[in-house]
């Protein structure tokens, strides 16, 4: 059952307004959908967003010291059924789950895997320990390396078009700038132009600190830089270690660069990704193009979701930084569920643990 936008000038009233379609605004509008709820979704395509950037990488065990990534047990089976079951309502494949393999860079590391390999901890996400060179010929691995499963790929731009498609054909998207000043917030409901809502969910990355509502939010911009190459080698494998090489798109990266944001790529991380790349493998490769994008990330590193302070039906859902391919599923349900009154907030997600911070200023009313 779908709600159809239709006339522009007349009012329209639906269940919820969700503002920006990246990782975020996409997953949020795919379960509200599900939960048969009428929405819209206002978003200006945007070239240079995270979502448009990123590589799209998921993985299991991450970090420099290798561990298990924060919910892991929850958050990874759960993406698996959400992105296919994505892929069968748009018709779009995007998903792509697929081993991840990692050199070793001493016999120390390749002995401490092999222990690890006997932990319950771990039994569900390695797939083998090679102790012997592997992958002859793409990349440089001496010692053997650790090989994942449950990891893979998003196509973050391709599930991002393929959603905004799907919401285009329902008539259920704006695509336009959303203007804050245009936004009035009662009790009971909430008016922007001629729409009225229950609530309205910001979903907008960095773009937060520039509004009104949410500038107060501890979202920290973290640019990071990826390359793409192309290489007459078949690459079946996704090969991670200091950067990551991306089968079928030729993705490598990515930088991390919290003190830059300026609109442009660098010559430095260019090198960087370079250098990186050549230390990782072994096949002949071309530059092809290099793009940026700048992540949402927050001082915990951890998601951030709920209700403004003194605004209830102004909804934040933004600060999935460098693993959002991995928490947008899980927490989108989260949300989804909390804005239906079926669930509640994760403690350690909650939009309340900021609460301390200094949120006064122009609130629209």
């Amino acid at each position: 059952m779908f709600f159809k936008v239709r006339d522009l000038n007349s009012k329209t009233s639906v269940d919820y307004i969700i503002v920006g379609q990246g990782l975020a605004g996409s997953c949020l509008a795919l379960q509200l959908i599900k939960e048969n709820k009428r929405i819209l979704v206002i978003d200006q395509f945007d070239e240079h967003s995270a979502t448009q950037a990123a590589a799209g990488l998921f993985n299991p065990v991450t970090g420099r010291v290798m561990s298990k990534t924060w919910k892991a047990d929850t958050l990874f089976p759960y993406l698996h059924d959400f992105y296919r079951e994505a892929e069968a309502l748009t018709g779009s494949k995007f998903f792509h789950s697929m081993p991840l393999y990692r050199p070793f860079l001493s016999i120390e590391e390749q002995n401490e895997w092999m222990g690890k390999s006997a932990q319950q901890d771990f039994k569900d996400y390695i797939a083998s320990v090679d102790t012997h060179e592997a992958h002859a010929g793409l990349v440089k691995n001496p010692f053997g390396g650790l090989t994942l499963r449950q990891a893979g790929w998003l196509d973050t731009a391709a599930f991002s078009q393929a959603v905004r498609q799907y919401i285009l054909k329902h008539e259920l998207l704006l695509n336009d700038t959303f203007d804050e000043d245009l936004l009035v917030l009662k009790d009971e409901e909430i008016q922007y132009r001629n729409y009225s809502a229950h609530k309205i969910i910001f979903c907008q990355g960095v773009k937060a600190l520039t509004g009104k509502l949410f500038s107060w939010i501890p979202i920290r911009p973290l640019k990071g830089e990826t390359l793409t190459i192309q290489t007459d080698v078949k690459i079946d494998t996704l090969y991670n270690r200091g950067v990551f090489v991306v089968p079928e798109t030729g993705k490598v990266g990515a930088t991390y660069q919290p003190n830059d944001q300026q609109p442009t790529v660098t010559e430095a991380a260019r090198n960087e990704l370079k250098s990186k790349l050549d230390e990782l493998v072994c096949f002949p490769y071309r530059i092809i193009t290099q793009s940026w994008g700048i992540r949402p990330t927050t001082p915990d590193r951890r998601p951030i979701l709920g209700p403004h302070p003194e605004h209830p039906n102004a909804i934040f859902f933004n600060g999935l930084g460098t693993k959002g391919v991995s928490l947008a599923p899980y927490f989108s349900k989260v949300l989804a569920a909390w804005i239906e009154n079926k669930g509640a907030i994760n403690k350690e997600v909650d939009i309340e643990r900021y609460k301390h911070y200094n949120y006064g200023g122009n609130i629209p009313r």
